[in-house]
């Protein structure tokens, strides 16, 4: 069954996922894959997220910059142009890191990796994605950031890591809003907050507090596409959450 999730945007429309292999990138790969208008979503990751997947599967590690360049040119290539841009893929914690309680945690190696996954890979996506993006109609260049990445919102603290990778993140994509006026009129480019979803990235998460609500994968990417096909030009670099709500700097 087909359906028309992406009802204010033109057909044959083409959108990349990056981060495909993740929770909410593979999710946003279901809920898309059946949309009436797309004619092909191509998943971008470091590792193919899907078996079954051959012919729209495309490597990209965020770390190693000519891995993004040659999966825009294989792009350019294959498909010309996007209509649809989301980048996905995040960093919080692994095995050897987690979120700072206080700045006494504060450790070099962990924001390193922090920034170089959640602010310095979406910069160098931007360099070589945003050349992609049509510029004959309405077109996204969306990253995934998060509420935590908001100065005004921000009254818990700690985090600092992910707060300031992410803060820089929403630094970029309002620079990028300002200079996509001149070069593509067309195109929004703006910042995207699933809300607390099921990841392995939400696990420090506390989630038996009842004043989160915690989404499945599936319900956060139809939030965000939802939110996706609402955005106007006049939205271009903020950052909303799941439920279209701005988020303030």
């Amino acid at each position: 069954m087909y359906s028309n999730l992406l009802s204010n945007f033109d057909n044959d429309l083409n959108i990349a996922i990056i981060g495909a292999s993740g929770g909410i990138g593979n999710a946003l790969i279901s809920t898309i894959e059946n949309t009436n208008n797309v004619r092909n979503i191509i998943h971008i990751a470091r590792s193919n997220p899907k078996k079954n997947i051959k012919s729209n599967y495309l490597h990209l590690d965020l770390l190693e910059e000519k891995t993004i360049i040659d999966c825009s040119n294989e792009i350019s290539a294959t498909y010309k142009d996007l209509d649809i841009i989301i980048n996905a893929s995040g960093f919080l914690h692994d095995e050897d890191y987690k979120p700072e309680k206080s700045y006494k945690m504060i450790d070099a190696k962990y924001l390193e990796k922090s920034f170089k996954i959640n602010t310095f890979g979406p910069f160098l996506i931007a360099k070589h994605f945003i050349p992609l993006l049509r510029k004959d109609r309405k077109s996204i260049f969306s990253c995934i950031s998060a509420r935590v990445g908001s100065i005004e919102d921000n009254q818990l603290g700690g985090w600092h890591s992910y707060r300031a990778s992410k803060s820089a993140l929403n630094m970029l994509l309002r620079n990028l809003s300002i200079e996509l006026k001149y070069a593509n009129k067309y195109a929004i480019c703006v910042g995207l907050h699933p809300g607390t979803v099921d990841t392995n990235l939400s696990k420090p998460f506390p989630k038996s507090r009842s004043h989160y609500n915690v989404f499945t994968p599936k319900e956060s990417s139809q939030h965000l596409i939802s939110v996706i096909n609402k955005l106007e030009p006049k939205d271009s670099g903020n950052t909303y959450d799941w439920a279209g709500k701005r988020i303030p700097f």
